[in-house]
């Protein structure tokens, strides 16, 4: 493989922890986000589910191990590998990954890796977050600590992105109502821009 791995070693201890379905979850939506099927891996909500079922990883974690696996998925396809060429170039790479996890991705990428369309515009271009959801609610803030009776409303909204690497994140902020009428203003005029388009 071209280009070299990042450190894995504690990133392999914590995959030796993460039972073999998940891992292939994992693996299949790095997959689907590479193929902008998806807009990028919920390692969050995934996490969420694996301690649920009582294993101790967190999301910090997965998200290395996420951004690796997204890595070498994405270096597998540029150089074109076949599925025999990914696993041999892991095991001379990366010694420390468990068997189940060479196992998981010998069958994704067998299954899946061809898929993966690189193109080279895609190759030259930028990469940018994407925008996944977005939340907003209404609040009044009745007092504080300095002032007795703010009843000082805002609005508080919750932008969910993915990162280039599919990360994805909450990114939250308040704004008074004056302010949150303004940017619906701008929303309303971006969307008069589409229609024309």
């Amino acid at each position: 493989m071209p280009a070299r791995l990042p450190d894995v070693g504690g990133a392999a201890d914590k995959i030796t922890l993460i039972p073999q379905d998940f891992f292939a979850e994992l693996c299949e939506q790095i997959i689907q986000h590479l193929n902008h099927k998806i807009p990028g891996v919920n390692t969050a909500e995934l996490c969420q589910r694996i301690q649920t079922s009582g294993i101790e990883v967190n999301v910090g974690d997965l998200a290395k191990i996420a951004n690796i696996v997204s890595f070498l998925f994405s270096t597998a396809a540029r150089s074109n590998l076949s599925t025999e060429e990914l696993i041999t170039a892991l095991g001379n790479t990366v010694s420390v990954l468990p068997k189940h996890a060479v196992q998981v991705i010998r069958h994704v990428w067998n299954e899946q890796g061809k898929s993966i369309s690189v193109s080279e515009d895609a190759r030259n271009t930028a990469t940018v977050g994407q925008f996944v959801d977005i939340k907003w609610k209404l609040g009044v803030a009745m007092s504080s600590d300095t002032c007795r009776s703010l009843k000082y409303p805002y609005v508080t909204v919750t932008l969910k992105v993915a990162d280039p690497s599919g990360q994805i994140t909450d990114k939250s902020f308040e704004m008074t109502v004056p302010q949150f009428k303004n940017f619906f203003r701008q929303f309303k005029e971006m969307a008069a821009v589409l229609e024309t388009v």
